[in-house]
């Protein structure tokens, strides 16, 4: 599976039709981090690392496709890698923040709370499923379902900002999204712990 996702990443990736426009979610709660290491999850052409290494981050971006990470060689800031997905782990509490928009691995989640830092924060924007959804993809796997993101995230980290709304892709079609910030509470036991 691995290697048809390579392969059909890179041609989309040569066409160079994905914006390269932050999501607004990144610039508008990036300056949250504690520190300045980043982690840009499917980077894709690089849209978020590119601004958050502008903003004085420096960014490990991640892809499973060669064509999107050789766009990324050489910018200062950026540490640009190609990795499968399916079977790199993230590495333990090493970022200050963690962004993933519109690519979906549920397996990634835990392994995102457990690569930040304590007060790290997670910046997470993709598709949720509906049924009327303009467009949808082949496999129902690729789109969140109602509230997953709150019950993934809401045990190990203080939710921020969680929102299901309507938007337009970068295609134009009409389609559902989910969005969160999130900050990784503290490794310390609370009362809360202490009595359950």
């Amino acid at each position: 599976m691995a290697e048809e996702d390579r392969i059909r990443w890179d041609e989309k990736h040569s066409k160079d039709e994905m914006p390269y426009t932050p999501i607004a979610l990144v610039t508008e709660y990036a300056n949250l981090a504690p520190g300045k290491w980043a982690l840009d999850i499917a980077c894709g052409n690089g849209r978020h690392s590119r601004w958050l290494a502008r903003q004085g981050f420096e960014v490990d971006a991640l892809d499973i496709s060669k064509v999107a990470i050789e766009r990324l060689q050489g910018i200062e800031g950026i540490h640009a890698k190609e990795v499968d997905f399916d079977t790199y782990t993230l590495p333990s509490e090493s970022y200050d923040l963690i962004v993933k928009a519109y690519f979906l691995q549920r397996r990634l989640f835990s392994q995102m709370i457990d690569a930040l830092k304590p007060g790290g924060i997670i910046i997470l924007e993709t598709f949720l499923h509906h049924p009327d959804n303009e467009r949808e993809p082949s496999n129902h796997a690729f789109r969140l379902n109602e509230g997953e993101l709150e019950a993934a995230f809401d045990d190990r980290c203080e939710l921020l900002h969680i929102r299901e709304y309507w938007d337009e892709d970068y295609m134009g079609y009409k389609t559902m999204k989910a969005a969160m910030v999130a900050r990784k509470k503290s490794g310390g036991m609370t009362d809360e712990d202490f009595w359950s």
